[in-house]
């Protein structure tokens, strides 16, 4: 992969120090209507500042060991910051293990990981940077790379008042992450608008189908993120390759339990699932309709729902109407490098 100009590869010579890129935050704290505010941790407030450092940090691949990957090169901003793959490749392309999931809205979350082992954004950062298939690296050394970065030194200062470091690194991508807030799909301008626009005919049919009993999926996927957030088991497998919370927790309980994500943006955050094993909306929509398959710690919600295949499209157009377009195109958040 190609390097930005003015950075390190493997912390050889310095080269000649790039410009701060062009463009500041712009209305990134709109907060769409049917929202609540979003919180910024006590010592890390927003400022326009440490967004600008956040997003550099998040497009750059100075992160990883090799210089080879950023954040963005598996969290893609026309994707909803999700992967078009199962699987994204880390650095020297070593195989990942789960699917890499939406960051839109991800500031709301209470927790992080599919298992939920990670409590703030700024603790998670250090997840990527250390996972082996992933950055393989050490944020200590990271700071070492960007105390040695002209533009980044300033920019540490100017933002947090101190050298770049552990705290500077991971505070700035917190910033900039929350800020990835989408709340304007055509659903939101029919549910949250003052002057409502009307779902297309079989989005109606497929909004009544999804807040239904008959198929219980705002049972999980509810409130303004389409998400409970808690821990269950669909019945992908009878068998799981993945233990999900069980990793964290140890508890039989939390065998093959994975947090469940949110539908916002879901037709562009494909492929589905914490392995990326069903490629389509409509696989997934087949997959809750033949009730998935038995495994001890299955919610009971999962069943077979006997759904026509003109219900099962009505299901698939009302969830395609959970598409943000404006935030996929938002130019707050595309790679500040190019």
């Amino acid at each position: 992969m190609l390097l930005v100009a003015g950075l390190f590869w493997l912390g050889a010579c310095e080269q000649e120090p790039f410009l701060p890129p062009a463009g500041v935050a712009n209305n990134v704290l709109t907060i769409p209507s049917g929202f609540p505010e979003m919180e910024f941790p006590e010592g890390n407030e927003y400022t326009d500042l440490r967004w600008q450092l956040g997003r550099m940090l998040f497009f750059d691949p100075i992160m990883s060991r090799d210089s080879s990957i950023s954040c963005a090169s598996c969290h893609l901003p026309a994707y909803a910051f999700s992967d078009t793959v199962a699987f994204s490749p880390g650095v020297e392309n070593a195989a990942g293990v789960r699917n890499s999931p939406s960051l839109a809205n991800v500031g709301y979350h209470p927790y992080f990981t599919r298992e939920g082992g990670v409590p703030t954004l700024e603790m998670q950062v250090l997840v990527p940077i250390q996972e082996h298939n992933e950055f393989d690296f050490n944020i200590v050394l990271i700071a070492e790379r960007l105390k040695r970065h002209p533009v980044y030194s300033e920019m540490s200062w100017d933002a947090y008042d101190r050298e770049a470091d552990h705290f500077v690194i991971s505070r700035a991508l917190g910033v900039f992450e929350r800020t990835l807030i989408s709340g304007n799909s055509i659903y939101d301008q029919w549910a949250f608008a003052e002057w409502p626009k009307p779902l297309p005919e079989a989005a109606e049919r497929g909004r009544e189908l999804f807040f239904s009993p008959r198929t219980s999926c705002s049972n999980c996927h509810n409130g303004f993120n389409f998400t409970n957030y808690a821990f269950e088991n669909n019945g992908l497998y009878e068998k799981y390759e993945d233990v999900g919370r069980f990793r964290l927790t140890g508890d039989s309980w939390d065998l093959a339990r994975f947090k469940v994500p949110s539908l916002r943006n879901v037709s562009v955050t494909g492929p589905y699932m914490h392995d990326g094993s069903l490629e389509t909306l409509e696989e997934v929509v087949e997959h809750y309709n033949r009730g998935g398959q038995p495994h001890p710690n299955k919610n009971p919600l999962i069943r077979e729902l006997g759904l026509t295949e003109s219900e099962k499209s009505d299901l698939v157009a009302f969830l395609n109407t959970l598409t943000d377009q404006s935030f996929l195109e938002n130019e707050s958040f595309t790679d500040p490098f190019k």
